[in-house]
């Protein structure tokens, strides 16, 4: 076993953990609460990534876990009404957000998953967690099929590594529809702030949203710094977003770079290329965190007359599988 490397159970703020740790990273995840990588910290440098609950807001944390860590959407953001028809089955939702009339962010953020295994090797510290649906399931009401969701996460000298997989284990097409909420502190060096923060993101065009939070199926006009924002980039609270953007991956890569000017350093958030679209969110422009989301799938895509290549509209047939890759580290 590496002398630097540890995998083990312990709790963060009274609730079950993993915990990895290698070399100066340490991460935990909360295999009860959505399976959310809920810390990933440079220990040496004193960063702390990701937004984390504190001890006296971990019962909130649990009644609404979407914008803390890395938060599991299956299916993400909106859908109208609760609920799509989709290869000619309707499927209903509930309506969870009240001021849109929609349902929101899907079930799985808040689910219990199961671990798998954890464990360290000569190269990485390791978990690995899993959630199957069958009839038995109570999400299996709302998603009617046999599936299961499996997720790696991993710690190296190379940073934090997720592998996602969604594997169809029915005998019926599915809908595959997921997307990560991720929470990054911006600043996440002690002794910065805002001001010294700016980010890139690898998105394209931006999707046109009516008043109830759905794309119309346009595109609008980009603003001078939403261009800025695919080049040099921009303060994480330059405005309030809410934002919808393609991706448009850029020298083969598909990321959120977030540079500390004071630090020097650029925490870099590659999610791999099969993340067709990106929201933004920075909680109406507060200082503190913003989330920059990797999305499948267009919002509410199922209601939107474009081709499914078009809005991310994944048919995962019996027996499939899609996967995919991401990874958090810095670059000095």
């Amino acid at each position: 076993m590496s002398t630097q490397g540890q995998a083990f159970e312990q709790l963060f703020h009274q609730e079950p953990a993993v915990w990895l740790k290698w070399g100066a990273y340490e991460a935990a995840v909360l295999p009860e609460v959505g399976a959310n990588l809920i810390a990933f910290r440079d220990t040496k440098n004193n960063y702390t990534f990701l937004r984390e609950p504190a001890a006296d807001e971990m019962e909130s944390f649990k009644a609404n876990p979407g914008i803390h860590g890395i938060p599991v959407l299956f299916p993400p953001n909106r859908y109208e009404d609760g609920t799509f028809t989709w290869n000619g089955r309707t499927y209903r939702f509930p309506v969870n957000e009240a001021k849109t009339g929609n349902h929101l962010h899907g079930f799985f953020h808040t689910a219990a998953w199961s671990v798998v295994d954890f464990g360290v090797t000569k190269t990485e510290s390791f978990v690995t967690l899993n959630i199957s649906i069958d009839e038995n399931h109570p999400i299996h009401t709302y998603l009617p099929h046999k599936f299961s969701i499996k997720l790696r996460y991993s710690l190296s000298d190379l940073g934090l590594h997720q592998h996602v997989l969604v594997h169809n284990e029915g005998e019926d097409a599915m809908p595959c529809m997921i997307a990560f909420h991720t929470a990054v502190n911006a600043p996440f060096a002690p002794n910065s702030t805002v001001d010294d923060c700016r980010f890139t993101l690898t998105t394209g065009k931006r999707w046109e949203l009516n008043e109830r939070m759905l794309p119309t199926g346009s595109y609008q006009a980009l603003s001078a710094e939403e261009e800025a924002m695919k080049t040099t980039g921009l303060s994480p609270i330059w405005e309030s977003m809410d934002n919808h953007y393609t991706s448009e991956p850029q020298n083969g890569r598909n990321a959120m770079e977030l540079t500390d000017s004071r630090e020097g350093v650029t925490l870099v958030y590659d999610v791999g290329t099969a993340y067709k679209q990106w929201m933004i969110w920075n909680n109406g422009a507060t200082p503190g965190f913003f989330c920059p989301e990797p999305q499948l799938n267009l919002v509410n895509a199922p209601n939107v007359n474009l081709p499914a290549d078009q809005i991310g509209l994944v048919t995962l047939e019996p027996g499939g599988i899609w996967e995919e890759t991401s990874r958090l580290y810095v670059r000095s």
